[in-house]
């Protein structure tokens, strides 16, 4: 999961203030990408990110669109795991309520900063200094559904902080907020750094996933990175932390070298944490960059019954004004030994075809929702 690496807006992507949003296609026009790894599996076909989209196809490829209300992490996790959310996730473009904010401050004995919308780097740059004098946590949302709560790791303790926000997850999960965030960063005034000990914590999904088929089937569910925490911790047999997405492929060859079975989920969040919410053009380049130079490595270790998917939860085009998530497609490539090559399984309604796909796969099915195109893909044996 390339996370927020979107393929361009989707229909109703104004009604989200997106229109124009395309992640991949809108940085390939400012940035020529040398991504030969993501070329070869049919990138070029999904969305246009300029010249030497040539060569040998060895994927299955195509496009997703998401049908649940919302353009957040959780939403699209779960969408693509099978479960198509009918109401979205509350958001509080002016900030939470001061009942909701007072209710928190009574919690955790402590005054707080903010309660604004912002990015998490600009909201430390301009609040981090009092947050160091005061010790008043410093509380803020995004256009998505989430509680965040930053805090110097001096002076609130990473682990106090994650009590906080459980307190925090105690008074608005009834309120259907999606998720509430750790974010400790480090430095001095002017030089403040988020640090890598962020903490998610999420609703549990309405209904059985992917994940919870096959761990009922007796089917190992490897996650690595923020995964774990999307699901609320059900239907993952090991979770592995990953502290940058260099980190979580490491993982990911470690899990194919070693032979294990099962389903591996893994989440890069540099894409969307470091690049997509900074609007920063270049860095998101070539983080797309490192990326196909490690999917080299990946492809190399794949096994002949491996299956490997690469595809996104959401956008996050950093050449928008915007530094929010955007509602786009995302792509969706498909490669291994026994996935037909050049097939184009064109733009999916939802993202739960492909946790559908995957549950025909494991022959786990099927889920509440999505068609599954494995028959499209696979190889025919005689």
């Amino acid at each position: 999961m390339l996370d927020s690496v979107g393929c361009g807006e989707l229909p109703d992507a104004a009604a989200y203030g997106d229109q124009g949003s395309n992640t991949l296609g809108n940085i390939a026009r400012r940035v020529r990408l040398r991504v030969p790894h993501l070329r070869s599996l049919g990138l070029g076909r999904v969305v246009e990110i300029g010249d030497g989209d040539r060569g040998d196809r060895r994927a299955a490829f195509g496009r997703m669109a998401e049908s649940s209300a919302g353009k957040d992490s959780v939403t699209g996790h779960w969408e693509m795991m099978g479960i198509v959310l009918d109401r979205p996730f509350a958001t509080y473009p002016h900030g939470f309520p001061p009942e909701i904010i007072h209710k928190f401050e009574e919690r955790i004995g402590r005054r707080t900063l903010g309660n604004v919308v912002a990015s998490g780097t600009e909201i430390i740059e301009r609040l981090g200094a009092e947050h160091v004098r005061t010790g008043s946590p410093i509380v803020y949302t995004s256009a998505d559904s989430v509680f965040q709560i930053a805090a110097h790791e001096d002076v609130i303790p990473v682990i106090e902080l994650y009590r906080m926000c459980e307190i925090a997850f105690e008074i608005v999960a009834p309120l259907n907020v999606g998720r509430v965030i750790a974010r400790p960063f480090v430095g001095s005034n002017g030089a403040f750094l988020r640090t890598a000990n962020r903490h998610d914590y999420a609703l549990t999904p309405p209904g059985n996933t992917l994940l919870d088929l096959l761990t009922n089937h007796g089917v190992a569910v490897t996650s690595i990175g923020k995964v774990r925490d999307l699901f609320g911790g059900r239907g993952i047999t090991r979770a592995l932390p990953a502290r940058s997405d260099s980190e979580g492929l490491d993982h990911v060859l470690d899990v194919i070298r070693s032979k294990r079975s099962g389903l591996v989920f893994v989440n890069l969040v540099d894409f969307d944490t470091l690049y997509g919410h900074r609007n920063d053009i270049e860095g998101y380049a070539r983080n797309l960059e490192r990326f196909d130079e490690r999917l080299g490595d990946v492809l190399s270790a794949l096994r002949d019954s491996d299956l490997l998917i690469i595809t996104a939860d959401h956008g996050n085009d950093p050449t928008t004004p915007s530094t929010d998530h955007s509602r786009e497609y995302v792509p969706v490539l498909l490669t291994g030994a026994g996935v037909r090559p050049e097939v184009d399984i064109g733009t999916r309604r939802t993202f739960a075809d492909l946790g559908q796909t995957l549950a025909a796969n494991f022959g786990v099915g099927p889920l509440a929702s999505g068609t599954s195109f494995l028959e499209e893909i696979v190889v025919e044996h005689s």
